[in-house]
């Protein structure tokens, strides 16, 4: 199929796509007389993977290293399973921040009057070195 058709199926961007093996997370797929890009159901499949990592937070690096444990029948879980709880490590790290950050927000929010006066507290916490 067309990269495009390869696109609509796995739900990855043909800009993407063209990122990926670029970057050697997909295989370069064979090529037409015509020129265009030729992808296999394997190739959708492997989108698909991709994309569902994503989703969960994984960054280019350990999506490769699935990707290796994905191919790899000798595997073990116990691999797969440390990759995902280090993920889910730094997601709780990050989701703690970013609550910190809300709240800050909030606060300076509650602080500032909103009216026709260009005194703020938002704007002297920002300008604060």
């Amino acid at each position: 199929m067309k990269i495009g058709a390869a696109s609509d199926a796995s739900g990855v961007s043909q800009r993407m796509i063209r990122h990926y093996e670029k970057i050697g997370l997909v295989p370069q797929p064979p090529r037409r007389d015509s020129g265009y890009r030729d992808y296999s159901a394997a190739d959708v499949q492997r989108l698909h993977f991709i994309a569902n990592a994503r989703d969960l937070g994984f960054p280019i690096e350990e999506i490769r290293t699935l990707l290796g444990l994905w191919s790899d029948q000798d595997r073990s879980s116990a691999d797969v399973k440390q990759l995902a709880t280090a993920r889910a490590g730094e997601l709780h790290r990050k989701a703690l921040a970013l609550e910190r950050m809300r709240h800050a927000l909030l606060d300076l929010a509650a602080r500032c009057h909103g009216d026709d006066r260009p005194d703020c507290p938002i704007i002297d916490t920002l300008e604060q070195h």
